[in-house]
């Protein structure tokens, strides 16, 4: 059963309203007020509760081990008073919820004071010494929000700053400095690594960015673990894009936080998110929970020396798919789009929502039978508010986006709609004129107009397929992928600059033009990254998996067949 969102129901219903009376519109365009139309709603994937923790297995002998090791490490999320570290989350419809450690009842998790779509969650234990802990919320506008004196059913809103958009992650690897608070870390798009102390003030709660290192581009996910080796100094683990993952032990210097790298192993690119776990057992070294791509969550305990034993299965087989981001986890997180349109050759739409294990779900119709043809549309990653994509299409010269009118749009052949393509959290769409001119259309937030375009550049005609939702390179920007006439597909990735949105152009590969349709529907599997599908004459869909690897795509790996029945995939 999926839930219909009735603010993006009514947005799509005028949509709907309006592609029906398509050929109303260009034949008799006096007409001022078309009769009333069927409405249609776009569906949610339904997100049920996630089941219980099962950390029986790790805490087995948690008594003997306590005491052999004299001091259980602190919470970083302990909300239900056991001492042990609970799962915050963000579910695939943007809500927030809570998994206890304990039996107490967990469910949503509200923030108060706050109104903008959260994207990443970083716990950052009881700051002020009061007994409940503090959550840092980074938004999708690059805002940065402090919910104080966490408990099972929400925070309270205590401080706010702007300009967090500059880095692609933060996390926190414990006490840094030694004074027993918990500290920030926060990595730029290129790589550099800034540190925040926290201060224990929840309404001043951070000083001022330190740099602390660079070359940290080179892993896809970064965990801050709390102390792992003994030494009371906050540890983290990082991974590359090819499965290695590696300790970093503290040191308690600011400018220079971590000892040189020490690798863990390999394979660890069987997860698709990796997150903090503090104590588990109660051994007093940091433990770590990771979730593989069918959504079972599994627990590794921590060894005292940076390494980790063999995993305990910690839920029930993929009970955790609808987590879109873990508080603590180590990847970019991502929303904005995570679903697919497709229309057949009569007109009638269909939904397909992704489900983090790299399938789609049943599809759902959208609007009457024959009600979307006639008109250019697509399916952008968010234009407004909210964390979901947004349908779009011209009509006359005019362009009709979540529920915004414009005109002046009859000299462009293709609009796209990535992402944010200049960092400021924002939707934006690009559009293409008939000379091969492409322009950056800068959106405003809230879905209900555009800056004046942005010249991109030239030549761009020479592709007949444009796709993206997100980021696929793995550095947190929005990409574009196009195909040119020759089969050959290029990666531009994003820069987040306005008068440049695009690096040089990377060739992925050839032998593209194989495939009949190409389409980017945003994160497939879970992992924050946006994964291509692609369709062959003959209806056989094929899933792209992107690695994070500098947009390098794993071996196809095949949806299913019957998707010949559609004409557009968006």
């Amino acid at each position: 059963m999926r839930t219909a969102f009735s603010p993006r129901g009514r947005r799509v219903a005028a949509c709907t309203a309006l592609v029906l009376s398509a050929g109303m519109l260009l034949a008799s365009p006096a007409v001022a007020e078309p009769a009333p139309r069927p409405s249609a709603e776009l569906p949610r994937r339904a997100a049920a509760p996630l089941p219980d923790l099962d950390l029986s297995a790790l805490r087995s002998g948690a008594a003997a081990r306590t005491a052999q090791a004299g001091e259980v490490l602190p919470s970083r999320f302990d909300v239900d008073g056991d001492g042990l570290t609970d799962i915050l989350y963000r579910d695939w419809n943007s809500e927030l919820g809570v998994v206890p450690s304990s039996d107490a009842q967990g469910g949503t998790w509200y923030r108060s004071g706050a109104s903008e779509v959260p994207m990443d969650l970083v716990p950052l234990g009881d700051q002020d010494g009061n007994g409940q802990p503090e959550v840092l919320v980074l938004t999708k506008y690059g805002k940065a929000e402090l919910q104080a004196d966490a408990t099972l059913s929400g925070g309270s809103l205590s401080w706010t700053g702007g300009g967090w958009g500059v880095y692609n992650k933060v996390f926190s690897p414990g006490d840094v400095d030694g004074d027993g608070r918990f500290d920030l870390l926060a990595r730029k798009h290129n790589g550099e690594l800034y540190f925040y102390r926290g201060t224990g003030n929840p309404y001043a709660p951070l000083s001022g960015p330190v740099k602390a290192g660079v070359g940290w581009g080179a892993f896809d996910q970064l965990v801050g673990i709390g102390d792992s080796d003994g030494d009371g100094r906050g540890d983290a683990v990082a991974r590359t894009p090819d499965g290695n993952l590696y300790f970093y032990g503290g040191t308690g210097v600011k400018t220079s936080p971590f000892k040189p790298k020490k690798l863990i192993g390999g394979g660890w690119n069987t997860f698709n998110q990796l997150l903090s776990a503090d104590d588990i057992d109660g051994d007093g070294h940091a433990d770590l929970f990771a979730r593989s791509v069918d959504g079972t969550l599994w627990a590794y305990r921590g060894r005292g020396n940076g390494t980790f034993t063999a995993r305990t299965r910690a839920s029930s087989a993929g009970g955790y798919l609808s987590v879109d981001q873990f508080a603590g986890s180590g990847t970019i997180a991502s929303a904005g789009k995570n679903a697919l349109m497709a229309r057949t050759p009569g007109g009638t739409l269909y939904w397909y929502g992704t489900t983090n294990n790299g399938k789609l779900t049943a599809r759902d119709q959208v609007g009457d039978a024959g009600g979307w043809a006639g008109a250019p549309m697509g399916f952008a990653s968010s234009l407004g508010a909210d964390a979901f994509g947004d349908l779009y299409f011209t009509i006359g010269g005019t362009l009709y986006a979540n529920g915004w009118t414009g005109g002046g749009w009859s000299s462009y052949n293709h609009i796209s709609g990535p992402g944010d393509l200049n960092g400021d959290g924002k939707g934006d769409l690009l559009a293409r004129d008939r000379s091969g001119v492409l322009y950056l259309m800068r959106g405003n937030g809230e879905g209900t107009g555009f800056a004046s375009r942005i010249r991109v550049g030239s030549g761009w005609g020479a592709y007949n397929r444009l796709v993206g939702a997100g980021d696929v390179s793995g550095d947190g920007r929005a990409d574009v992928l196009a195909r040119d006439g020759s089969g050959t597909l290029w990666l531009y990735r994003g820069t987040g600059v306005s008068t440049r949105p695009f690096a040089a152009r990377q060739r992925i590969g050839g032998g593209w033009n194989a495939y009949r349709q190409i389409v980017v529907p945003g994160d497939l599997d879970g992992d924050g990254r946006a994964d291509l599908l692609a369709t062959t004459s003959g209806g056989t869909l094929y899933r792209y998996h992107a690695t994070g690897a500098g947009g390098v795509f794993a071996p196809r790996a095949e949806v299913g067949g019957g998707w010949q029945v559609y004409s557009d995939l968006f």
